[in-house]
């Protein structure tokens, strides 16, 4: 497949090294070369066996200067809950008539379902529509709480989820290219340290396999691990 000019010519400022935390961030807003303001990435490859149950990774947390990007919430909630949400900004709220919704118009103008514990059982019901997409809620990344409105907050804040793939990897966003790079480096120094602290006791060795960072289309940056604090 024939790469694009700029993405030749961003490939031809990354050296084939591994950089330091702040180098990196400062080559991969010079690698961003949309027309829109990219999104920076992060992806870590563990030395973990996706196929053990206590070596699969799954959570979130909120990056210290957020994501750069707004996401469209949908609270399935029922009462005061539903109201809580409603005065904390969710763009939709409801409970069956939402999920009803789904099922039967194939309705997703939504980024993240928020739900509360009761409403549960009724999602259950559409988790084949909501897995495949990444959509259903869990304890894990928060989107199962009995206070939607804090989960709302944590998510317009810049709350990544994350888990680990088929291949021990894990892959979300880091921020904007239009970020500085030491709002960059903050968030990446999070991610990186967060992740460190999830080692499971049955790894043995190295937790952390590779650290890479790249903007929209553009190509990957590798990061010594050794200018981070793990």
């Amino acid at each position: 497949m024939k790469k694009g000019r700029k993405y030749v010519e961003a490939c031809k400022l990354v050296e084939n090294k591994l950089y330091s935390a702040q180098e990196a961030v400062e080559l991969v807003k010079k690698t961003a070369t949309t027309k829109f303001d990219s999104t920076i990435d992060f992806a870590m490859k563990l030395n973990v066996d996706p196929k053990k149950a206590d070596q699969q990774l799954r959570g979130s947390f909120v990056l210290p200067n957020g994501t750069g990007k707004s996401k469209r919430i949908l609270v399935i909630a029922k009462g005061a809950q539903a109201e809580e949400a409603k005065k904390a900004g969710a763009e939709y709220v409801g409970d069956t008539d939402m999920i009803e919704k789904i099922q039967k118009e194939n309705w997703f103008d939504f980024d993240v379902i928020v739900a509360t514990p009761d409403m549960m059982p009724e999602l259950g019901k559409i988790g084949k529509l909501l897995g495949p997409k990444g959509l259903m809620p869990n304890p894990k990344t928060n989107t199962v709480t009995p206070n939607p409105a804090k989960a709302i907050e944590d998510i317009n804040k810049g709350m990544v989820e994350f888990r680990t793939d088929s291949f021990g990897n894990i892959h979300g966003i880091l921020g904007k290219a239009s970020f500085d790079a030491k709002a960059l480096k903050e968030n990446l120094e999070y991610v990186v340290t967060s992740i460190a602290k999830m080692k499971p006791s049955s790894v043995k060795g190295k937790f952390i396999n590779s650290i890479t960072i790249s903007s929209t289309m553009g190509p990957g940056i590798k990061i010594d691990q050794n200018t981070f604090d793990i």
